[in-house]
């Protein structure tokens, strides 16, 4: 019997695989778990880590065209 046949090896080799993919498993979930824990920042306050990246949610302004205040006006006026 070959050396890469030895059933005892196979056996512990398997082993060592599936204990390498739990801990690897693992290790992602705990990665995912803490970047999910880092999003749950208050978009409020805008706050400085470290650098100049800003932690937070960003509010957006809109600005209405002349041509959509004229339709929002007519909108407006068919509603009363």
């Amino acid at each position: 019997m070959s050396k890469k046949n030895n059933l005892a090896k196979r056996k512990k080799q398997h082993e060592f695989d599936l204990k390498r993919e739990k801990e690897a498993k693992e290790k992602l979930d705990r990665k995912l778990q803490a970047k999910k824990s880092k999003m749950k920042i208050d978009g409020g306050d805008t706050k400085r880590k470290g650098g100049k990246f800003k932690v937070g949610k960003k509010k957006v302004k809109t600005k209405l065209s002349a041509l959509a205040k004229a339709k929002a006006a007519q909108a407006m006026e068919v509603d009363k």
